[in-house]
């Protein structure tokens, strides 16, 4: 009897014991391959974004091997912490074609009625979520000339963009969001009209900004109480033949601001080098500003009396530290 009770006793404690363990947490895979033979995990790369997990706290690296990519990607704002890394530069091509004022397919209208394309929505890549890098691949919108039609749109903060070729017309990268904080290090960027313009915090290094018609390179929107807008540092400003008469920028918003430090600028930018957008309240308020332009386009003489030439003193506040840590404890991102 006695016997009994402790065997029993003893299968008691067993249970109890079994239901109190916790089990371990479940492992995820870190790293993908896109491949469209389906030599990868996945053949698209919308598809490896989808089955990402939601909300990771660990960085995943997707491995997109060469080849066209007809994608329209979205990284939605739950899938953070994503690396995107392509086989080659030229090899790896994301493209699609929407426009603002282009019908949707089929007859279907978006969640607030609209059955056409607007600037916002016709984007070939979105990234909506944090904490994302993009690197050694090519995003174009061939589109064509018929208006704004978006190759990169990021609304995502702590964006980062490596030794990527961004392709498109009028309106090639939407650097969106106020508050937001994107750097773009060795790109290749490409446009018409307003080709890079938004209300971010972005930094441009070492990057070859082309235009391809006479017009304007940015259009930024900063808000009056953000302290940064755009920032070049050590870029090249080059342009097709035809092009030779080039704004540095213009206001898309009273509080713009726009900043080239040491750029090497061609024949194609204009000695006054900057617009108002037909509204002279609009230079009481921006922030156009250069240091040490270089090249035929780099003379600044002649540049609007409301435009600036940064003191070495004030170049001390135009560190990448100081430009892109913000408030967030994420310490060194880019």
């Amino acid at each position: 009897m006695v016997r009994y009770f402790i065997f029993c006793l003893y299968l008691g404690v067993q249970v109890i014991f079994a239901q109190s363990t916790t089990p371990p947490p479940p492992t995820y895979p870190s790293k993908f391959v896109v491949a469209q033979d389906g030599s990868g995990d996945y053949k698209t790369i919308q598809e490896a974004v989808n089955n990402f997990r939601d909300h990771s706290q660990v960085r995943v690296t997707l491995y997109i091997k060469n080849g066209v990519y007809h994608e329209k990607l979205v990284i939605p704002a739950w899938k953070p912490n994503i690396h995107i890394i392509g086989e080659s530069k030229e090899g790896v091509v994301i493209t699609g074609n929407d426009y603002s004022g282009k019908s949707y397919p089929n007859g279907t209208k978006d969640a607030t009625g609209k059955d056409k394309f607007s600037t916002y929505t016709s984007f070939v890549v979105l990234v909506d979520a944090p904490d994302i890098v993009i690197e050694n691949l090519t995003i174009q919108n061939t589109a064509g000339r018929v208006g704004q039609a978006v190759a990169l749109h990021v609304e995502g903060d702590r964006f980062v963009c490596k030794n990527c070729k961004l392709i498109g017309n009028q309106d090639t990268l939407f650097a969106a969001r106020e508050g937001s904080r994107q750097y773009y290090q060795n790109c290749y960027i490409e446009g018409t009209t307003d080709f890079i313009f938004g209300k971010s915090i972005s930094v441009f290094e070492n990057c070859t900004i082309h235009s391809l018609t006479n017009s304007y390179i940015t259009a930024a929107a900063t808000p009056s109480y953000q302290p940064f807008g755009f920032v070049f540092f050590d870029c090249k400003l080059t342009a097709a033949p035809e092009a030779n008469k080039v704004f540095l920028g213009r206001p898309w918003r009273p509080h713009s601001q726009t900043i080239f430090i040491r750029t090497n600028m061609g024949s194609h930018i204009l000695p006054e080098g900057w617009d108002n957008w037909r509204n002279p309240d609009n230079e009481k308020t921006t922030l156009y500003a250069e240091y040490a332009s270089t090249g035929e386009g780099g003379k600044t003489e002649d540049r609007v009396k409301w435009s600036k030439q940064l003191s070495a003193k004030d170049l001390k506040k135009y560190t990448l530290e100081k430009i892109l840590s913000g408030n967030d404890s994420t310490g060194k991102w880019w």
